[in-house]
């Protein structure tokens, strides 16, 4: 791979840049959280048919067996990368959201590494339970007896549980914030 060189933007541009992405990430952040379960586990959509018959599921537990709508522990994985990243990025700056996003992506983890989010069963292929994959197209499986699909692992959930915990393992072991593309900007 060729080596990759700074990008040189002037500091008022940056700054700019700073800015706007700082602004998505907070507005990003506070839509997850407003429309996520207490534990933050999201339905596959929030804009779901059948989410009504949930009525207030953003003051309780998620319920991956529910009879309505699934939960998607992949995106729930991603989000709680999304929320601690944030959060220790706003350490300096925003203590009080910094906290706020930090106590949400731990809480997202927390609940991902127990059951019935992380597969205990020695027989099956997968380490995240209750993915989703698409379900519009219905390539999701659905148990007989069943009116939506639960209990399935897919390879970016498994991916990015995996990213998680690499994460939280470098940052509360290391005290290394990982990334990806340290030093390109």
């Amino acid at each position: 791979m060729a080596d990759r060189k700074a990008i040189s933007i002037p500091e008022k541009k940056n700054e700019k840049i700073r800015e706007i992405f700082l602004n998505a990430a907070l507005a990003t952040c506070e839509y997850y959280i407003k429309y996520t379960s207490l534990d933050g586990i999201p339905l596959w959509d929030t804009g779901a048919p059948l989410l009504y018959k949930l009525s207030d599921y953003q003051s309780s537990l998620s319920n991956p067996f529910n009879e309505f709508e699934p939960v998607d522990s992949s995106a729930a994985a991603i989000g709680a990368q999304g929320l601690l990243r944030l959060g220790q990025f706003l350490k300096q700056t925003d203590p009080e959201n910094s906290k706020k996003y930090i106590q949400a992506g731990l809480t997202i983890a927390e609940t991902l590494l127990n059951e019935p989010y992380l597969s205990s069963d020695k027989s099956h292929q997968g380490i995240l339970l209750h993915t989703i994959y698409h379900r519009p197209n219905k390539w999701d499986h659905i148990k007989i007896g069943s009116k939506i699909p639960f209990g399935e692992s897919g390879m970016w959930g498994d991916y990015h549980m995996v990213e998680l915990m690499y994460y939280l393992w470098k940052l509360l072991k290391e005290n290394e914030f990982y990334c990806f593309y340290k030093n390109i900007i």
